[in-house]
């Protein structure tokens, strides 16, 4: 492959971590240390506790096999090696399918906090999550390298705010907020659990960077580590001065951290926090609409997509076939949403099925691919283990990746029979002449 049809190597160990930390940080922190402490109280910090230690092996194994295997197709290159290429297909389209939708809801969420905080419309919000994904789309279109680079000032600027809110809350925290420790007992810790997983996914999604990483075997293992450090101190210590200062009960679990920050600095404490959550979902856009278009790019260029979805930038090396396709997908369901034709309640839940098949595909690649290392291999899984056990709780939503299983299996078969009708041709045509000759 030349240089001109190749993505370049310009991810760098800061940029590897300030992706992961971007992809994985979503804007859960704003709303789920207080909806986890309404469930389960000050319990709920051992459903935080538990998940930040379960993060660790969960981040791995994606990124051991980001530096053992490198590829534009991430996770659904590990399938493809580790099973057949039509499961690594099928797992690539899965996670394809679902930046088009989590991206406009990341956007929409992000743009409801500045909006709430401003006293805007609904339309406002429309405008600024569209300006939000056209931000994600732009940098993802100049390149890795100066995503990279803009993605490292995103996460400072989130990682200086939610240290300060922390910081804060200090003076305001109280033992007796941390009594009665289990008000709704320990089910309510399991329930809580379960929906702080969430928070906790997303590592999958560099692993289709790792082509571009300027040295895959030290970025994704150490950016990966570093970054999931950090992402669990931050989600655990936001939930400590949420239920340390009581601050979901105080200003209800969606705006638990805006509370705080306006107790401390007063009303321009909404409006920070809408920042915050802006800069938050616009990190998260840039990681998935880079890992989504190099997906896109990676289908094409093993046959499994539309080969205009593989082309390049002839100017910057990035997959502007994949950005394009991108594009034309949250042109529609900015227009489903903005119409009244869907809710974000109901957007919210469609990619909840793929992003969880996508990852469980990863784990058990990771259970097959590294078993030359024990460790790499217990990790995979309790990942897949811990995945698993979450998935039948995504309910309806799984009949979006049946409808995505049936419409990739309808077209895999009007392709062999168009291939079987083409291939036939010839010696249909060279029967005849022998008939009239003979």
């Amino acid at each position: 492959m030349t240089n001109e049809n190749k993505l370049q190597s310009t991810i760098g160990l800061p940029q590897a971590i300030a992706l992961y930390i971007g992809a994985v940080l979503g804007s859960g922190i704003l709303i789920v240390p207080g909806l986890a402490a309404q469930m389960a109280g000050p319990a709920s910090l051992l459903a935080w506790g538990f998940m930040t230690l379960l993060i660790l092996p969960m981040a791995l194994s994606m990124g051991l096999l980001s530096a053992k295997f490198p590829n534009a197709g991430g996770v659904s290159h590990f399938v493809t090696l580790a099973f057949s290429p039509r499961a690594g297909a099928y797992i690539g389209w899965f996670f394809l399918m679902s930046v088009p939708i989590g991206a406009p809801v990341a956007a929409l969420t992000g743009a409801g906090y500045m909006t709430a905080a401003m006293g805007w419309g609904e339309e406002s919000r429309i405008m600024l999550a569209a300006a939000m994904l056209a931000v994600g789309l732009i940098i993802n279109w100049i390149g890795m390298k100066v995503a990279g680079r803009i993605q490292i000032a995103v996460v400072i600027a989130i990682i200086a705010v939610l240290v300060f809110a922390i910081a804060a809350a200090l003076p305001q925290m109280k033992t007796v907020h941390f009594t009665p420790f289990v008000p709704h007992g320990w089910l309510a810790v399991g329930q809580a659990a379960a929906i702080l997983f969430w928070c906790f996914i997303g590592w999958e999604a560099v692993s289709h960077m790792s082509e571009e990483f300027t040295n895959p075997q030290r970025s994704a293992v150490r950016g990966v580590t570093i970054a999931a450090v950090i992402v669990g101190l931050l989600y655990f210590l936001t939930a400590l001065a949420t239920v340390g200062t009581q601050s979901y009960l105080a200003g209800g679990s969606d705006a638990s951290l805006i509370w705080v920050i306006s107790q401390a600095i007063g009303p321009w404490g909404a409006v920070i926090a809408g920042l915050t959550g802006i800069f938050i979902c616009t990190a998260t856009i840039i990681a998935y609409v880079g890992a989504a278009s190099r997906v896109a790019y990676a289908l094409s260029r093993q046959g499994q997509a539309f080969r205009w979805m593989g082309m390049l930038s002839q100017r910057f090396h990035t997959p502007i076939g994949g950005i394009a396709f991108l594009s034309v997908c949250f042109v529609i369901i900015m227009v489903l949403y903005g119409s009244g034709a869907v809710s974000l309640t109901n957007l919210i839940q469609f990619p909840n099925a793929t992003f969880i098949l996508t990852y469980l595909g990863g784990c058990a690649a990771g259970i097959k691919l590294l078993r030359g290392s024990r460790w790499g291999v217990f990790i995979s899984w309790i990942s897949f283990i811990s995945t698993a056990v979450v998935f039948p709780f995504v309910g309806w939503a799984m009949l979006y990746p049946c409808l995505i299983t049936a419409v990739l299996w309808i077209t895999d078969r009007i392709r062999h029979k168009r291939a079987s009708t083409n291939s036939a041709s010839p010696i249909t045509e060279q029967e005849k002449a022998t008939v009239r000759h003979g």
